[in-house]
């Protein structure tokens, strides 16, 4: 007699399967994952409406005080006294070119010159 027994211990109908298919052993954990998905989608919704509640919360007396206190807005008398400040301290100034540069910038490159046919 052998000294191990040539049957296995484990004939359970599980591990011959799983043997067999292994790409079945992560199916158990893509069914937790998406039943909590789902399991958590109330908690998750509840947390948002409690946030955008406190957020647009605004009580009557403080909404007629931003009210009363509020500037009239013209976006001409804005642009005129924003363009009055500029030209008071604005002054145009040349930047010094390097040497060898003329005043103008680069002079543009020469086209090149076909040779003539003979």
């Amino acid at each position: 007699m052998p000294p191990f027994a040539r049957t296995p211990l484990n004939r359970n109908p599980v591990h011959r399967t799983l043997r067999k298919h292994p790409s079945l052993f992560g199916i158990p954990f893509v069914v937790i994952i998406v039943g909590a998905s789902f399991a958590m989608q109330s908690f998750t919704q509840t947390r948002y409406d409690l946030h955008d509640q406190k957020v647009s919360q605004l009580s009557k007396e403080q909404e007629l005080g931003l009210a009363k206190s509020r500037k009239k807005f013209d976006i001409r008398e804005e642009y005129f006294r924003l363009s009055a400040a500029q030209e008071e301290d604005w002054e145009p100034k040349r930047i010094e070119r390097p040497k060898g540069l003329p005043e103008w910038g680069v002079p543009p490159p020469e086209p090149p010159t076909k040779p003539d046919k003979p």
